[in-house]
């Protein structure tokens, strides 16, 4: 049967395969149909390379590209290729030469072909699993009657390879099936990494999960944590990208702004539109790129036609690596891009060995004359096949290297490594199994493919590079990987300069580091600036990365990174709103002019009542002191003294003495004042009202009587201060309400008494009850004839106190809002005052001063005559008729 037969008989079966030995026995069943179908096993490996030795191994390499449609083989593959493969040749023979490792054991190889495709490599690697099966002869008879002598098929311990991810996933599955263990030299793909499904795989390389977290290393050592993701679709680009997005979630710090895939068939436009998608978050600056040179080129291709040359800092993976193709023509959209290279060292002793390979000794490479036609770009004759006229002839004295351009190939290192790991762990093998026992011991005849592969996973030795090779428990190899970023400026030779390395953490030389136009700083990829001290961040949903930022405005100070809080009452925020601090203190100093106003008012008036007394105690007998009523004069110009003296305890820095004689001479100068007011106009009434009914003089008109209803008027403002003292005794605050304005930067505390507007008004409202009913009075007695009183005076005083008082109470309430509220009320009321005492001053005794003074011969005793007159009209109107 065909081969595609098989595959697909294979695969039928495969679906239900599993470890366990019942299913093994109908796989033998099944390769015993496959193997007595083929008449030779040429069928399986119609192009493979056997080396004798006692213990083989299998090898799997990518010789051949994948063929076009209906061909699995298409071009010889001289780098990936041939390369790769006389790795494992020269490998082979240093340890076959190696007296310390394996001695007396020669290691022998199967090496196959893969084409580079999955399905063609599952094939070929059948060869590899035959010799485990069991044939069962017993119904095959040879013609005479003999046992058939049927050739037992080499048994492989181990498979090194294969290249591409696919096609070592694919022969993972059956691999597994045998306990054949499998080391990869190549394969990065991070689904090998699973242990449940590919137990029997190894590899020397990296899994590309592990240049995702390089990747994201060094996106957080650039400071960087906002970034978009292009990938090459396809499994090496696309898993790469979802390496990368799941590590950076996992970690946390940096978020996906965009993840856009390249299309296999890209149409035209397609990477501008991929610039432009990129473009929509542009402050998502740095470019993760998982992608084939073709793709890379042509996404700087479009950053240039976009103009954004400088824009984008692209972080590349190993498919970018130290390659000039990608670049050519576009050095200047590249500058700065940092990629990531597995470390790999050339091997000079595989130089040697290959450039002295010639069609004469190596002869056991089956295609090694396919690879000279194509190095040397000429024609071999062989028998029976025409020369082709138009190449030239092969003369067998080409020499590699001279005739042809050589270069070592990348994963040559890896392949050596990954012939020497299984090495390393037969030769630990054999020391447990075989101690002392020179070649394969029986303990060893059959080799246990699950021991080995435990054996495999112990190795720790260095390899060809110098540098240990080992296995994690996923048989994974550490991942060690060189930094490069792409420089122009300042230097004598412009590429790719080593910046950093990788191996399990990074080391970045920062400084060594330049970006577009030869800029030292590191340029930003964020989606949001650090918030300024004072400004909480107000997070974007869904986008840990994003926030905006607010500022902490009024009173509040920043608690923490994402809340504001109101300072306390007695604190304003700091400038930089990131503490509180003590609002400041004020009281109303004497240099201020709502205190230098009323003082300077209030010290004219204790001048001008002070000339009053002292006129009046000097002249204390003469007839205008005497008739004015000097007790009662001389306590209202105490009152008068003391309204003018409330000024300075007003402006006086509160105190508890301060704030007592507040209370206590608030409210009582301007009730002693106008206690004496009234019961002086209350005397003047009763008098005339008495004199119109009556000869008889009225009650309580005497001077004692005088001054004690004074008294007893004067004593009702005094209990009431004591009773206040008694309920709240006097104290200062604080009132850091009253100068709390938007902006906190004027905010400040003022130090005050305990006195608010209601208790002010309380306290003088008694007085302004005595000033009204003295107002009342003044009225009715405004008919006393002008010679008798100064009824006439106190009721000019009264209308001017009411009217100063009326104009008071807006004034104080009006400016209830205002920031200066304290200073403006201070002085309106101390103003105020001073005003009503200068007018009771003014109106009642400066005219009389001014006679004592300036025209004493007006101060004399009037006639006896002049006060008959003026009372006998009285007398006569009150006397009844006849």
């Amino acid at each position: 049967g065909s081969s595609k037969n098989h595959q697909k008989y294979f695969f039928r079966h495969h679906k239900s395969l599993s470890r366990n030995a019942e299913e093994r026995g109908s796989l033998q069943n099944l390769f015993q149909t496959v193997v007595q179908v083929s008449p030779s096993h040429q069928h399986f490996h119609p192009h493979s390379i056997k080396i004798p030795g006692d213990i083989t191994l299998g090898g799997l390499f990518p010789i051949h590209a994948r063929g076009p449609h209906g061909l699995p083989c298409g071009e010889l593959k001289k780098e990936k290729g041939i390369h790769r493969m006389e790795a494992m040749l020269y490998a082979l023979d240093q340890i076959n030469s190696d007296a310390e490792l394996l001695p007396n054991i020669t290691l022998g190889a199967r090496i196959l072909d893969t084409c580079s495709r999955d399905t063609y490599a599952l094939e070929q690697s059948l060869t590899f699993v035959q010799a485990l099966i069991q044939k069962d002869t017993s119904d095959i008879r040879c013609s005479n009657g003999e046992p058939p002598l049927i050739r037992k098929p080499e048994r492989v311990v181990g498979v090194i390879g294969a290249s591409a991810s696919s096609v070592s996933i694919m022969v993972a599955n059956i691999l597994r099936l045998f306990e054949i263990p499998q080391v990869s030299y190549a394969s990065t793909a991070p689904e090998l990494s699973d242990n449940n499904r590919y137990d029997f795989f190894s590899r020397v390389v990296p899994p590309d999960s592990y240049q995702a977290q390089a990747m994201l290393d060094i996106v957080r050592a650039l400071g960087w944590n906002y970034v978009s993701t292009l990938a090459s679709e396809g499994n090496y680009g696309e898993s790469g990208v979802e390496a990368f997005m799941q590590i950076s979630r996992e970690a946390g710090g940096v978020c996906i702004a965009q993840s856009v895939k390249i299309p296999r068939e890209p149409t035209a436009g397609e990477f501008d539109k991929i610039i432009r998608r990129l473009m929509e978050t542009s402050n998502a600056r740095g470019v993760i790129i998982f992608a084939n040179e073709d793709d890379i080129k042509r996404v700087l291709e479009a950053a240039k036609r976009a103009n954004l040359t400088g824009h984008f800092l692209f972080v590349g993976s190993d498919s970018w690596g130290a390659k000039s193709s990608p670049i050519t023509e576009l050095e200047d959209v590249a500058e700065g891009a940092v990629t990531i290279l597995p470390k790999r060292t050339s091997i000079d002793g595989f130089d040697q060995y290959f450039v002295s390979r010639s069609l004469e000794n190596n002869r056991r490479n089956i295609w090694f004359a396919e690879f000279w036609e194509d190095d040397f770009r000429c024609k071999l004759t062989r028998p029976g096949i025409k020369p082709d006229p138009d190449k030239k002839k092969c003369t067998g004295d080409e020499r590699i290297g001279r005739d042809s351009t050589y270069e070592q190939e990348g994963k040559v290192q890896f392949v050596i490594d990954a012939v020497y790991a299984v090495a390393h762990a037969l030769h630990n093998m054999h020391q447990d199994l075989c101690p002392g026992i020179p070649g394969v011991c029986s303990s060893m005849d059959p080799l246990e493919g699950r021991s080995l592969l435990d054996y495999i996973r112990a190795v720790h030795f260095n390899g060809s590079a110098g540098t240990s090779v080992l296995f994690n428990e996923n048989g994974d190899a550490p991942g060690r990987y060189d930094i490069f970023q792409f420089q122009m400026t300042n230097h004598s030779h412009p590429g790719y300069h080593v910046i950093g390395q990788w191996t399990n953490n990074l080391r970045l030389n920062l400084e060594e580091m330049q970006w577009s136009g030869g800029d030292r700083s590191v340029p930003d990829s964020i989606c949001s600036f650090p918030c300024k001290p004072g400004e909480r961040k107000k997070m974007v949903k869904g986008v840990p990365c994003c926030w905006h930022c607010e500022l902490c405005d009024g009173y509040q100070y920043q608690v923490d990174e994402f809340n504001c809080e109101t300072c306390p009452s007695d604190m304003r925020p700091a400038p930089n709103r990131t503490t509180c601090r003590p609002t400041p203190i004020i009281k109303l100093e004497w240099n201020s002019p709502w205190a230098l106003v009323p003082a300077s008012l209030a010290m004219l008036g204790i001048l001008a009542t002070s000339a009053v007394v002292v006129t009046f105690i000097r002249f204390n007998d003469t007839p205008i002191v005497r008739a004015s009523g000097r007790e009662l004069s001389y306590v209202l110009l105490t009152g008068i003294f003391l309204i003018y003296l409330i000024t300075f305890l007003m402006i006086a820095e509160p105190g508890v003495v301060v704030c007592a004689f507040r209370r206590l001479l608030l409210g009582l100068g301007m009730a002693i004042t106008y206690s004496a007011m009234l019961t002086k106009t209350n005397r003047i009434y009763r008098i005339f009202e008495q004199g119109k009914r009556s000869v008889t003089p009225p009650k309580f008109i005497s001077p004692t009587s005088q001054l004690a209803i004074t008294f007893i008027l004067i004593s009702v403002q005094v209990l009431g201060v004591f009773v206040w003292f008694a309920v709240v005794p006097p104290h200062t605050i604080i009132d850091y309400e009253e100068q709390r304005p938007p902006n906190p930067d004027f905010a400040r505390g003022i130090l005050k008494c305990d006195m608010s507007d209601l208790s002010i008004i309380c306290c003088l409202s008694y007085s302004i009850v005595l000033m009204v009913t003295c107002t009342v009075y003044a009225v009715k007695s405004r008919g006393v004839p002008e010679t008798f009183n100064e009824a006439k005076p106190i009721g000019f005083t009264m209308y001017t106190t009411c009217i100063v008082w009326l104009a008071f109470v807006p004034i104080f309430f009006g400016t209830a809002q205002s920031t200066e509220k304290m200073f403006i009320q201070t002085a309106t009321l101390t103003v105020s005052m001073s005003l009503s005492a200068s007018v009771s001053l003014g109106m009642l005794y400066l005219p009389k001063v001014y006679i004592i003074v300036f025209h004493p011969e007006q101060n004399v005793q009037k006639r006896k005559r002049s006060f008959k007159v003026t009372t006998t009209p009285v007398s006569l109107s009150e006397t009844p008729n006849p």
